[in-house]
């Protein structure tokens, strides 16, 4: 249910081979078809400078825009900064992508901290005022885990009562003790902190932009399948 490969061809060329192989991704996941909208959160605490330099960054951004080209038709990212608070919320375009992920992070400032649930409140606040009826794809960016725990967790189960699945995405060593608690995010326990299970995480390594798309557009979407069954057996979506 998302934009033809004309449109993208026309607006993006650059992103027809990413768009292609989201496509591939979708079709072995049984989501051929599906309609949903794509939100793209950017950790921006201190320790991601480099990932911001080198532009590693910019190249998972359009990865997640030829995803959304493919499940949304609007072709717009909805993209939430954050560090120690919100540091802005913009967004990603086909139309408008080249360099736009550099030209927002310069735009923002310094860098700080690590607080999710803060932009996670940015998104689900984002939803709520759009007025959309389709479901949620909100892919969540991180080098580490977070300085409020507690609060990142309580904000993950009262967020299960929403049609938003959260899939974080960890950048760096996928042994650092950093990504335990994104971990634990992953397993919290169904029903007894929410109602379903409305989150996935996987480590994307010490070199983010090396992992091959097709690899990357299955993991983004390993999860979204058996939420979107157990969203419509709860109620969260129209059965």
């Amino acid at each position: 249910m998302g934009l033809s490969l004309e449109k993208v061809a026309a607006a993006a060329p650059g992103l027809v081979g990413l768009y292609e192989s989201a496509r591939v991704s979708l079709d072995k996941a049984g989501l051929d078809g599906t309609r949903a909208a794509v939100y793209l959160v950017l950790d921006r605490s201190g320790s991601m400078r480099p990932f911001y330099r080198d532009g590693t960054v910019q190249h998972f951004a359009e990865q997640v825009l030829a995803l959304c080209a493919r499940l949304d038709d609007d072709g717009v990212v909805p993209v939430v900064f954050f560090s120690t608070g919100v540091d802005g919320v913009a967004e990603l375009s086909l139309a408008e992508h080249r360099g736009r992920i550099a030209e927002l992070h310069a735009s923002y400032g310094h860098l700080g901290r690590t607080n999710y649930h803060l932009a996670m409140k940015a998104v689900i606040a984002h939803y709520q005022r759009s007025g959309a009826v389709d479901p949620a794809l909100v892919v969540f960016q991180t080098d580490g885990g977070p300085t409020a725990r507690g609060a990142a967790q309580d904000m993950l189960c009262l967020a299960a009562e929403l049609p938003l699945y959260w899939q974080f995405v960890g950048f760096g060593d996928p042994g650092d003790q950093e990504f335990a608690f994104l971990r634990r995010m992953d397993e919290l326990a169904v029903p007894g902190r929410r109602p379903i299970d409305n989150a996935g995480f996987f480590p994307a390594g010490r070199a983010p932009g090396t992992v091959p798309d097709g690899e990357l557009y299955d993991r983004l979407l390993d999860g979204f399948p058996q939420w979107l069954a157990a969203a419509r057996g709860a109620g969260i979506l129209p059965a």
